[in-house]
């Protein structure tokens, strides 16, 4: 699994965070998504699936 953001639609809510915080973190300076794990293992799965479907921005996507 590989783990996209696209930071231009990012709207810093913070949900992505929440969901999974091993992956996920926020920029201090200005709250955008920054990614820990461009490719967490499987174990991450669920709480990476629970992100994308949290973020009102759809600003994440995973591929295979």
């Amino acid at each position: 699994m590989k783990v996209l953001i696209d930071q231009d639609r990012c709207c810093g809510a913070g949900s992505c965070v929440l969901a999974a915080p091993e992956v996920f973190d926020q920029r201090e300076e200005d709250g955008i998504v920054a990614l820990l794990d461009p490719a967490p293992d499987d174990s991450q799965r669920a709480l990476v699936d629970d992100a994308v479907s949290r973020c009102p921005a759809a600003a994440i996507s995973v591929v295979e």
